[in-house]
């Protein structure tokens, strides 16, 4: 296997020095030239795996320029990047990396008469969507990243989507570009008449002598370009030199997209928007496997479906193996094989009767397949969900190998897609590889993950010839190799297959039209890497496997396959919805996503870049604002799991070192809340006291401006002693005492128990102080979590081995039982009892009570859920007694609250944790009427809100007691606090 290296590339070259200087003086915007920022652009999310020389963030248009022309003068190459999401290896490179998307992702204008958009290279594609939607309007291509991917990447790659069934590909949909070459030409790429183009060729001038050479290919390869252009829907692979043809009217702009940044940078593009229908209905029809899918999409296309998906049986498997939307997948109808057609309308009854037109005509031929017509928006949303999460389903399948991109988009003409899936399965079974099969079938183009064997010499050397015979299989039936996600490195190779040596050397041509140099993104498409060279694993990839405090039982029981989780697809760089990942949504700084750190945390561990090991500061300040919510593990389509790889480096980390003050205030905040139990008043009047608060504050390394919690008068452990519980009959139930309820807020606790009760329970709460140790994760002190559980696996056993249930009311300490325990001891049978055992209040009541009927209490509220919760439980449960309840209840999209325990008090993280919570949950909570109740199960939630806004948020159990209380048939509960003025924090 060869590694093409660029001998400048490496570290402390001299010349890397001068042109760091010159971007620094010369530059509006952010120079990043540290190891740490390189091996985070080191690789997308392909196989491959290139040092960029440095990372250029620029603020503004102008900037871009300037940045060039910098690279320009010392001769470094340059690589545009948007979301870093591509899957072919084109966003890797030994060059100076040009980071469009923290600033330069405006929406400059905005044309809905006209339905068209001016936007910045680095505005997200769902920026754009939802800005058009307000006028009816829509973007059509939308991959599945469309929530985070970029328009100059799309316009790189031309990508495609689900919808371009109805409005083509991102080549269709560019009216103009705004770029800039290597050598200074900035100019508008448009469509140009004979006149237009003839007049600037005379005018002379760079310009004009673009316009002459592109001339060439139009003229000396017209006739191949229309011979061996395949004429399919998806044919992305090489450059669009169709477009210079006269027929379609010398369309530069149109011939650079999917040039994947190997001859211009786009600094701005004007896109073609198209009419969004207002009725879309979904019509899942399931055949007997996916190859008889496929036989009949031409059958489904003749309804003009607006989208048309196809899905196998095997993706279901896995997504059922990986516990990926199990109710989603429920909601297929029978079969082996499905196709997801979406119709669209003016109307919702529009679009349902243009779908029951194609159920009727199916229904009249014989072997009519199943047919489902989904009428509830809710339901319709789970089955794209499915589809989407392909990738997810299929990359890290328990028992089975990981698998890989790198033949993941061929496609085909749709009426030989049937035939050329049973070969390529055939093909796949002889190379004894796996894949799951599904895509976008309406325009013949198929995804797939393969388990390829990267990381042995014979592995890799199958890999590449597999490739070979693949590709040929493609050229046998007239496709392209890459039908979305552009050539780059891994497809680029097997070109002269597909076009013919001679349309190769017009690419050639092409890009030196622009790019003499060859300084654009260099090695990609033109004269390209082999597909088997810059692997990020390969044959020489050989990590150390250290001894964890985690066992990874999931990941084959090592950190080093638990790093390789993630594949970069980079869901945690949602700029909305979804909790992942709350810290990128404040910084738009690529080392705060989930998709940085799992980057920082492999190249720790592969070393040649990182090399500082578990003490490395690049990757210990990446993970420095991870707030530990656990989003990425319930968001991110493989799980990767963040807040356990954070508690595990900082274990390490910190071995044999003193930690921060506020590891042990914070860590250990069950023994000094012990320790205040004695003199409540004392302690809460110091802490109120302003010269001893601010003491306590800079000791605590607390920001100034959070409020210290205040210590309950009486615990609730000491109160429920003393009056013990009021049911003598039923079913026992262990309530635990976390310390959070037990100290700061009983009556939480006491109206959980008098729900309980009233629900038939008897309750059990132990009268030794215990605590599950949830604070000492965020600090890393491992050896003193597993310490803490020991006691708790020991003290309880009676009660683990009797069945008995364990009711948590902070959803945070149930996720120690149900999260972190089971991976600190895995084999451990009370451990994993416990785990079963645990349950959320409103869980519980749902599993064990399910005939118990509260009152009804007639009240608005909206709901936050605690990151934990989500990511774990979900809020089913929630939903279910809040229905019992009678409320009319809003679940809030609120994400992170931004508190995350001790997270933001700490004074270097307090001002961020405000700033996570003003995306949503706050303004909701400042907008909701006065008698709506707000709802947030989780103490550090509810402590957000209190000290960000005029309102105090209940737990579920306390709305419980409430409607009781309103029934009379148990005490009062505190009601929301009247809204009062509070200085701004």
């Amino acid at each position: 296997m060869r590694r093409r290296v660029d001998p400048a590339a490496a570290s402390g070259d001299a010349r890397h020095a001068a042109l760091e200087a010159d971007l620094r003086a010369s530059v509006d915007g952010e120079v990043r030239f540290d190891t740490g920022s390189r091996a985070l652009y080191a690789t997308d999310g392909s196989n491959y795996r290139q040092l960029p020389i440095g990372v250029v963030v620029p603020r503004t248009v102008d900037a871009v320029v300037d940045a060039v022309a910098a690279c320009r003068r010392h001769g470094a190459p340059v690589l545009p990047r948007g979301g870093g999401t591509s899957l072919a290896g084109q966003c890797c490179n030994v060059a100076v990396v040009i980071d469009f998307s923290k600033y330069v992702n405006r929406i400059v204008a905005l044309d809905p008469v006209q339905k068209t958009a001016h936007v910045e290279p680095g505005c997200v594609l769902d920026t754009l969507r939802d800005a058009a939607e307000v006028h009816a309007l829509t973007f059509a291509p939308d991959p599945s990243t469309h929530s985070h991917n970029t328009l100059g990447g799309m316009i790189g790659n031309n990508s495609c989507g689900v919808h371009s069934v109805m409005g083509g590909k991102t080549v269709d949909n560019v009216i103009e570009l705004d770029v800039l070459t290597y050598e200074g030409l900035r100019f508008t790429a448009a469509k140009v008449d004979d006149a237009t183009r003839e007049r600037t060729i005379g005018n002379g001038g760079s310009l004009g002598e673009i316009y002459r050479r592109l001339t060439t290919p139009r003229e000396r390869y017209a006739g191949r370009i229309r011979a061996r252009f395949p004429r399919i829907p998806r044919r992305v692979s090489g450059y669009n030199l169709d477009e210079l043809l006269p027929e379609n009217g010398f369309d530069v702009a149109r011939a650079l997209v999917g040039s994947e940044g190997t001859c211009v940078v786009v600094l701005g593009a004007k896109v073609r928007l198209v009419d969004s229908p207002r009725g879309r209905s979904l019509l899942v029809l399931g055949y007997p496997d996916v190859f008889s899918a496929a036989d009949h999409v031409t059958e489904i296309l003749k309804f003009s479906p607006i989208g048309l998906e196809g899905i196998d049986d095997r993706l279901i498997a896995d997504m059922k193996a990986v516990g990926l939307h199990p109710r989603d997948v429920a909601l297929l109808p029978p079969g082996g094989g499905w196709l997801l057609a979406e119709f669209g309308g003016r109307d919702r009854r529009d679009s349902d009767a243009k779908a029951r037109a194609c159920m009727d005509a199916l229904a009249k031929v014989g072997n009519a397949p199943a047919m489902k017509l989904f009428d509830d928006p809710r339901e319709e949303k789970m089955i794209w969900t499915v589809r989407e999460a392909g990738l997810g389903a299929t990359a890290h399948v328990p028992n089975k190998k990981i698998t890989w991109e790198g033949w993941e988009d061929a496609a085909v003409a749709p009426e030989r897609l049937g035939d050329y899936l049973r070969d390529f399965r055939a093909l796949l079974e002889r190379y004894r590889y796996s894949g799951d099969l599904y895509g976008h079938f309406g325009q013949g183009c198929v995804h797939t993950r393969i388990d390829f064997d990267l990381e042995t010499h014979d592995g890799v050397a199958t890999f590449h010839r597999f490739l070979g015979d693949a590709s040929d299989l493609v050229v046998r039936y007239g496709g392209s190799f890459s039908g979305e996600h552009g050539d780059g490195q891994s497809k680029a190779e097997f070109l002269p297959k597909m076009f013919g040596d001679d349309l190769v050397q017009a690419f050639r041509e092409f890009k030196s039209i622009f790019d003499p140099g060859g300084k654009m993104n260099p090695g990609k498409i033109v004269d390209p890497y082999r597909a088997d060279e810059n692997l990020r694993l390969g044959d020489a990839f050989d990590p150390p496997q250290p001894v964890t405090f985690f066992r990874y039982p999931n990941d084959a029981g090592v950190f080093s396959r638990a790093a390789l989780r993630c594949v970069g697809v980079g869901n945690c760089r949602q700029h909305h919805h979804q909790t992942m990942c709350p810290s990128y949504r404040v910084t738009r700084e690529e080392k705060h996503s989930t998709r940085g750190r799992a980057r920082l945390l492999f190249e720790m561990l592969r070393g040649d870049a990182i090399t500082g090991g578990w003490h490395d500061e690049a990757v210990k300040e990446s993970l420095h604002l991870c707030l530990a919510c656990k989003g990425c593990k319930g968001d991110c389509p493989v799980h990767v799991d963040m807040a356990t790889y954070k508690a595990e480096f900082l274990a390490h980390y910190y071995e044999r070192r003193l930690r921060p003050r506020e590891a042990y205030a914070f860590g250990y905040i069950d023994r000094w809340a012990r320790l205040a139990t004695h003199a409540p008043r004392v302690v809460n009047a110091l802490l109120r006291a302003p010269g001893a608060a601010a003491l306590a504050k800079r000791l605590a390394g607390v920001d100034a401006g959070r409020q210290l919690p205040r210590f309950a008068d009486e615990t609730f452990q000491h109160a429920f002693a003393r009056h013990g519980a009021i049911a003598r009959e039923g079913r026992s139930v262990v309530l635990w005492p976390d310390t959070f309820n037990n100290h700061f807020h009983p009556h939480t606790a006491d109206a959980a128990v008098a729900v309980l009760e009233a629900a038939g329970f008897v309750v059990d709460v132990p009268a030794f102080p215990v605590c599950c140790g949830r604070p000492l994760y965020d600090f890393g002190m491992l050896d003193e979590a597993q310490k803490y559980l020991r006691r708790i696996l020991e003290r309880f056993a009676p009660a683990i081995d009797a069945g008995t249930p364990f009711v948590v009311l902070e959803p945070a300490c149930a996720a120690v039982f149900r999260d972190e325990m089971p991976n600190l001891f895995p084999g451990d049978e009370v451990a994993k009892r416990l785990a079963q055992q645990t349950h959320l209040f409103a869980q519980f009541l749902q599993a064990q009570a399910p005939a118990f009927a509260p009152p009804r209490l007639a009240r608005q509220a909206i709901v936050h859920g605690h990151c934990h919760q989500k990511a774990l439980i979900g809020m089913d449960a929630d939903r279910a007694l809040l229905d019992k309840l009678g409320v009319r209840y809003d679940v809030l999209d609120s994400g992170c609250c931004g508190m995350a325990g001790s997270f933001g008090f700490a004074h270097d993280k307090a001002a961020i944790s405000r700033e996570i919570g003003e995306l949503v949950l706050l303004p909701a909570v400042r907008a909701a009427a006065d008698d709506c109740l707000v709802i947030a199960d989780g103490y550090s939630c509810r402590e957000q809100i209190a000290q960000c806004t005029s309102r105090r948020a209940l737990h579920l159990a306390e709305v419980a007691q409430m409607a009781l209380a309103c029934s009379g048939e148990d005490g009062a509960v505190g009601e929301p606090a009247p809204r009062a003025k509070v200085a701004a924090k």
